[in-house]
């Protein structure tokens, strides 16, 4: 399954501003998904915050205690989300993050403190 292609999609105003359109749903719903489990939301963060941009999934299975098929499993998860790209180069493949989608659910949860009187 290919990811979507949220950098063509117009992102979506605040939930406290506006409904989200029902096209819209589906893709951050899955999204919100798959950072729904604490091993992707880690394996997210880490892809997110690899100083050059990327990293070796080498890299990432020695941070977890399970095995190199379950991180693979959750891995595929966030691809499928959108949230990440793989390359494979050689033996190894590379994570980044895809920032268009990462942006849209940032801006989707964005509540602006009520003014005070």
């Amino acid at each position: 399954m290919a990811p979507p292609d949220i950098e063509a999609t117009p992102c979506c105003a605040p939930l406290a501003e506006a409904r989200i359109p029902a096209e819209a749903s589906g893709t951050l719903a899955q999204a919100f998904k798959a950072l729904g489990d604490p091993i992707r939301l880690q394996l997210m963060s880490m892809i997110a915050s690899a100083p050059d941009g990327e990293i070796c999934v080498c890299d990432l299975t020695p941070a977890f205690t399970i095995s190199s098929t379950t991180i693979s499993h959750h891995l595929k998860v966030l691809r499928e989300a959108g949230l990440v790209d793989a390359e494979r180069r050689a033996s190894w493949v590379y994570y980044r993050p895809r920032p268009g989608l990462m942006r849209r659910l940032s801006t989707l949860l964005a509540v602006d403190e009520p003014a005070t009187r």
